[in-house]
This record gives C-alpha cells, sequence and structure tokens, in this order.
C-alpha cells in the first residue's frame, strides 16, 4: 500500500521506486499483484506516462487515510507508554485562579498536552475513597497523611490566617495573636479543611483558655465568607484563600502560630 501510494504520488513507477529505495520491478509487481487481489485496475500505464484510474483514485484516498490512522496509532501507543498521553483523573478540594495547585496543574498541561486532565472537587474523605476504588489517579487535599494502602507526599505548604468581618475592632490590625481569638465564635465547614480547622482551634487552646465557641455549618467557601462578613462569626483559611476578593472580609496573619498548613497529593 506504500508503494501504491508512492506510485500515485509521483505517477511514475520509476521515481516511485527510486523514492523508496526499491527496484522499479519490484514496485510493479507489487502493485500488479495488488490489482489482482482487489480485481481492478488501480493505474493506467503507458509508455509515456502512468494515471489513476477512477477505482485507484477512490482507492488511493481512503488507503491514505488509513496510513494516517495507522501512523497516529503507532505514534500514541508510545506517548500513551511514555505516560504523554491519556487521562489524568484528579481530586481537588477547590482550585482557586493563580493558588500554587492551579499554577501546578498548568505546567503539568503544557508539559503533557496530549494528557486530558478529568478533574473532581470532593472532600479529603471522597476524594481518598476515590483513589483507593481506582476512580482518581490523584487527589490534593490539606494537611498530611498517612495511609498504609496508598502514596502520599507533601508538595506545598501556605500560611494560616484568620477572617474577620471588616467592621471587627481587630480588622484595623496589621496581625493578631490567638489569644485575642479565645471569645470569638468559629465558623468551620463540615467539608473541605473544616475537620483540620475544627482540630486546630481545639488544640490551639488547650491548657491556655477555654476552647472558643466553634459553629458548624454545611456550606461552600463563597457562603462561609459572606456569613463572616455578616458577622456570624470569624474562620481559618490560607493565604491563597486570602488572595480572593471577598467584601466585607479582612485576613489577617496570626504571629503566633507556629506552623503552616501542608497539602498533600495522594
Amino acid at each position: 500500500m506504500i508503494q501504491t501510494l508512492a506510485v500515485a504520488e509521483y505517477l511514475s513507477f520509476h521515481r516511485a521506486a527510486l523514492a523508496l529505495g526499491t527496484s522499479q520491478s519490484s514496485v510493479s509487481a507489487r502493485i500488479k499483484a495488488l490489482e489482482g487481489e482487489l480485481g481492478t485496475i488501480l493505474f493506467d500505464r503507458n509508455t509515456r506516462d502512468v494515471r489513476l484510474t477512477d477505482a485507484g483514485r477512490r482507492f488511493v484516498d481512503q488507503v491514505h487515510d488509513a496510513m494516517g490512522i495507522l501512523d497516529h496509532a503507532i505514534k500514541t501507543a508510545g506517548m500513551r507508554a511514555r505516560g504523554e498521553e491519556g487521562n489524568l483523573r484528579t481530586g481537588v478540594r477547590a482550585l482557586i485562579v493563580g493558588s500554587f495547585l492551579d499554577r501546578l496543574l498548568k505546567r503539568f498541561h503544557d508539559k503533557h498536552p496530549s494528557l486530558l486532565m478529568h478533574m473532581i472537587e470532593g472532600t479529603a474523605s471522597d476524594t481518598q475513597f476515590k483513589v483507593r476504588q481506582g476512580s482518581l489517579d490523584v487527589a490534593f487535599m490539606a494537611c498530611t497523611y498517612e495511609i498504609p494502602d496508598l502514596n502520599s507526599r507533601i508538595i506545598w505548604r501556605d500560611r494560616l490566617m484568620v477572617a474577620l468581618p471588616a467592621r471587627h475592632p481587630l480588622a484595623t490590625l496589621p496581625d493578631v495573636e490567638w489569644r485575642q481569638l479565645a471569645e470569638e465564635t468559629f465558623l468551620v465547614r463540615y467539608c473541605g479543611t473544616g475537620p483540620q480547622v475544627h482540630d486546630l482551634v481545639v488544640a490551639r487552646s488547650v491548657g491556655k483558655w477555654l476552647t472558643p465557641a466553634i459553629h458548624r455549618v454545611d456550606v461552600e467557601r463563597s457562603t462561609l465568607l459572606s456569613m463572616i462578613a455578616a458577622g456570624h462569626g470569624i474562620s481559618l483559611l490560607v493565604e491563597e484563600e486570602a488572595a480572593v476578593v471577598a467584601a466585607n472580609v479582612v485576613f489577617l496573619p496570626i504571629r503566633d502560630e507556629p506552623e503552616t498548613i501542608p497539602f498533600s497529593a495522594v
């Protein structure tokens, strides 16, 4: 079929043979055998030139398309083996424009443009379960995880911030300390990083003051920010989340918070 395409391109058995690095007689014999198998003449031959018949033209067009498909199959088989082509199923808790994870995924896409990335948003427990059952390849989640049957690795860290209503007395300060938050009501989500926020508030209070009031809410991050703006309480977010513009909400660093928040790939 490659020899047929070559003769169709050059309209010459001689030039086709030269291009293929073989003899003219070999090309002529192979095409004659092919015509015998097909039961039709592909080329009109005479002493001056070679022309495609109508049947030959249709056949060559279809063979050309088929060779393109075969060539693509061969190339993509190698790409898939090297991890350069296929699908990557990713679980995220949230994706903020310009965040570390957003930049990481963009760099990955630039490096592997043939990989189709499917993204699912969910809680840490949900995405971890989907990794375990094989419906996700990787999940990005807050904090560190020691999971016996899964691989986990910290890939970035972020500073903790407190989110306050803009009219809060502390909102004019450059930063705050944990003791200044002891009398506040913390709004903590059930999903996302809510469980980690709850545990952190409790841990920072132990042995120092009574645990602040913690109000669990079943809302998305945008609704949480709206509740803070309305004065229903305060909450903790990481600095990347604080970069999102939120009306009537102020984000301040916690001066005596000793740790950054780790984020892991599982």
